[in-house]
């Protein structure tokens, strides 16, 4: 066997029935680390900081600084997630929470663009559009969200308020779902390596094309990497010029969601006001479940989502670490 044909070993190959005990993967927030937050917010906030101008050193956190070293070693050798709780959006103001929660992703990496705007915080919650076509997010919508990674090394969401029903956040090990795959179809896996169509959601920038091409797995330094939204695959057939996918291509695909899709694989979330779950995108597929709002517009579901380039590695490809490019012209 080659070296990238053997079964990724690492703490980030599990399954949920391994992590059922949230206990032993959340952490909680004392006290203390909030009243440090909520100072460090106000304290930006009075230097004429906001979350489109706030620095590293605008936000002083000396007293997550430990929890801070624990949590790049999880993401990078470890689970490869994180879940916090109570993250103090109940003692902050709108703007101050937008504040707090770029100050705290500050200490992990460097937020990137999440669309064409170029916006670096993220809105998840239903516009009330409808989806006539790719252009319209996924994440825009209450529709559910099939197992995927984004364009980042990191991915964080904090919620501020959950849905009425639905919209259960679940997580599975992509090294897991590999090893699988590795395991009862290797052949699958070459089909992987190559090269697939990608759809922009016509975010491309004039005389862009509308598609770029991407392999979902690429092997480095032995070890697989997965980037993976089936969606974008299949709409990029829309375009002339994009081939149409194989039989094997789909069978790869269905492969790859099947196996994130079953119970024995993936974790289930349910998030809470105050939480926050971030992502190692090269070795966690994550989903969203469809769900049903309030009809009262203050309290629907309503995430806040940052992608972050972190600082002290890499875990994605060049080209997605710096998320969506900004439209020019």
């Amino acid at each position: 066997m080659s070296a990238v044909s053997r079964p990724a070993q690492s703490p980030a190959v599990w399954r949920g029935a391994d992590l059922s005990d949230s206990a032993e993967w959340a952490t909680v927030l004392t006290d203390a680390q909030r009243a440090e937050i909520v100072d460090a917010t106000r304290a930006a906030r009075a230097a004429g900081r906001d979350a489109t101008n706030l620095r590293r050193e605008d936000f002083p956190l000396p007293g997550l600084a430990d929890l801070l070293r624990e949590w790049t070693v999880t993401l990078t050798q470890g689970r490869a997630f994180v879940l916090l709780r109570r993250f103090p959006v109940d003692l902050l103001t709108e703007a101050e929470t937008e504040l707090a929660y770029v100050g705290l992703g500050l200490h992990l990496g460097t937020p990137v663009s999440q669309n064409a705007a170029g916006d670096l915080l993220g809105h998840v919650r239903d516009e009330r559009l409808p989806r006539t076509g790719p252009a319209v997010r996924l994440y825009t919508t209450n529709e559910r969200q099939d197992f995927h990674t984004d364009g980042s090394d990191l991915v964080g969401l904090l919620c501020l308020n959950p849905a009425k029903t639905g919209g259960e956040s679940r997580i599975a090990s992509s090294l897991a779902v590999y090893n699988h795959i590795l395991a009862e179809r290797p052949d699958l896996l070459e089909v992987l390596r190559s090269p697939f169509h990608w759809d922009r959601n016509d975010e491309q920038s004039p005389g862009e094309a509308p598609y770029f091409t991407l392999p979902a797995i690429h092997d480095i330094n032995g070890e697989p990497r997965i980037f993976y939204i089936g969606w974008y695959i299949r709409d990029a057939q829309r375009h002339p010029g994009v081939p149409p996918l194989t039989g094997l291509q789909l069978e790869a695909m269905r492969m790859l969601e099947d196996t994130a899709n079953d119970p024995a694989f993936y974790l289930p979330m349910e998030f809470a006001p105050g939480d926050i779950q971030i992502l190692n995108n090269a070795k966690i597929l994550h989903s969203r479940e469809a769900y049903t709002d309030h009809e009262d517009p203050a309290r629907r579901r309503h995430l806040l989502r940052l992608w972050l380039t972190a600082h002290s590695f890499a875990t994605v490809e060049d080209m997605l670490r710096e998320g969506i490019p900004p439209r020019r012209g």
